[in-house]
């Protein structure tokens, strides 16, 4: 078939053919038959007919700044004209600007040096960590990492990623990590109370530690066999969950007496999406790494990284050719990298985060109050969860949470007299949370829409 011929197809046409020549391996057919969008314009996509959906999770927060940003857009389209194909063995101004940039926020942040490693994906940025800590620690292979923790799909990533599922059918790629609970305050693992559980989880993770005969410490030389933590701060896939404010602290005087490094994944929640520009800024802890990606060229160019400190990473340790990937550092990608960096240099992003986080956390708990089945309500920034229960508020209620998606995606959410669709995201450790992940830029009364909009999916399905 010639492409002029398939730019005239339909949507059932083109969703036959989907069925037919694409691989389901990377798509999550969450509803039949799945969307198809055409155009996106900042907190808005669009369907084929030009239906509006308000989009509530942008890419799992992927478009902090809006679809179409015209500043980062504008940069992008200027390096296609000018430079947009390079081979990384070679040099271009705006790789080492954006390195630089990155660096020196950090080194402002946290008063240590250290330099930046890029790659194309998340999962691959994860990759390039685990080879930082391997080779740091003279090759020890075993990990923490919690429990409803996600850090990608590949081999290696999906052995620190808490789901079996991931892994079940593929085996071991090197070594499972031992899954610690997280501090899941609302569904406690060991059933405490947050009033007084004086950081119960902290203490049981330190006993790990009281003999060798635990697995993870020879105490002879107080030499741990694990060689990092792998952490969210704010867990994006297990239901954007908020630790108690000293949890990391205290996690952190344990790793820090027994010479294990944090790796702060800030994929998900990098570039200001709880307020700060990194996710661990809100919890009074130095990483030893931080991995990023999604949002840093906007969604617009696929550039993820990693930044180390400089003792895991200077050529010394870690020299020319210890990983590759043929479009890590592509010219596309970081000149859109570079104009999120400006962008945000020159827009008071913090305030605005904070201040937006903060009217629809309120309107979110007064909704709350009217509907028993919104069980728990909370957020940082503007990473928002809703979690959906049954009428007791506590038991999880993923059909009802599958029925409201299902319902907002249909686009026949009428308000004003217009049809509005509603993209929201499923997560959690019992899939029955909404993890919003609205644009930072999106507008006070995009907000207030989306209250009302969601407010009436509830209605909809019977609540």
């Amino acid at each position: 078939m010639k492409i002029q011929e398939l730019e005239e197809l339909g949507e059932k046409e083109l969703l036959a053919l989907e069925s037919r020549y694409c691989s389901f391996g990377d798509t999550v057919h969450y509803l039949e038959p799945p969307k198809i969008f055409d155009r996106c314009e900042g907190s808005w996509l669009f369907d084929l007919n030009g239906k509006p959906y308000l989009d509530m999770q942008m890419w799992y927060s992927a478009v902090n700044f809006g679809y179409r940003n015209k500043d980062i857009e504008s940069a992008h389209n200027r390096q296609m004209s000018k430079l947009p194909q390079l081979a990384c063995q070679y040099l271009h101004k705006e790789k080492i600007q954006l390195a630089s940039v990155i660096a020196q926020a950090i080194e402002k942040r946290f008063g240590t040096k250290g330099r930046i490693q890029f790659n194309v994906g998340g999962s691959q940025a994860i990759e390039d960590s685990l080879k930082l800590v391997r080779n740091y620690t003279k090759g020890k292979t075993l990990m923490f990492a919690f429990m409803g923790g996600y850090h990608g799909r590949t081999l290696a990533a999906s052995e620190i990623t808490s789901s079996y599922r991931y892994r079940r059918r593929y085996g071991h790629f090197g070594n499972r990590a031992e899954f610690i609970p997280y501090p899941y305050c609302y569904r406690c693992f060991y059933g405490k109370n947050r009033s007084n559980c004086d950081y119960y989880c902290i203490k049981q993770f330190e006993k790990l530690f009281e003999t060798e005969y635990h697995g993870v410490l020879d105490t002879k030389t107080n030499e741990s066999e694990y060689a990092a933590f792998y952490i969210e701060t704010v867990q994006g896939t297990g239901g954007y969950i908020i630790p108690p404010s000293e949890y990391f602290e205290r996690l952190n005087e344990v790793l820090k007496r027994y010479g294990i490094l944090i790796v702060d994944d800030e994929i998900q929640m990098g570039f200001y999406r709880t307020g700060k520009f990194w996710g661990i800024e809100r919890f009074n802890v130095k990483p030893d790494l931080i991995v990023f990606g999604k949002s840093l060229t906007n969604g617009i160019n696929p550039i993820s990284g990693v930044w180390a400190k400089e003792d895991l990473i200077n050529p010394a340790i870690f020299p020319p050719g210890s990983t590759h990937s043929t479009f890590s550092s592509n010219p596309l990608g970081t000149a859109a990298g570079l104009a999120t960096m400006e962008y945000i240099q020159k827009n008071d992003i913090e305030t605005m985060v904070v201040e937006k986080g903060a009217y629809l956390l309120t309107r979110l708990k007064e909704m709350q109050k009217r509907y028993a089945v919104i069980g728990d309500v909370g957020g940082l920034g503007l990473a928002i969860r809703i979690e959906i229960t049954k009428p007791d508020g506590f038991t999880p209620d993923k059909q009802l949470t599958d029925r409201i998606f299902e319902e907002g995606m249909k686009g026949k959410i009428k308000f004003n007299g217009e049809d509005y669709g509603l993209v929201l995201d499923v997560g959690g450790y019992y899939k029955n949370v909404f993890t919003l992940a609205p644009a930072l830029t999106i507008k006070m009364e995009e907000i207030d829409l989306f209250i009302e909009l969601f407010e009436m999916l509830l209605k909809k399905c019977g609540v």
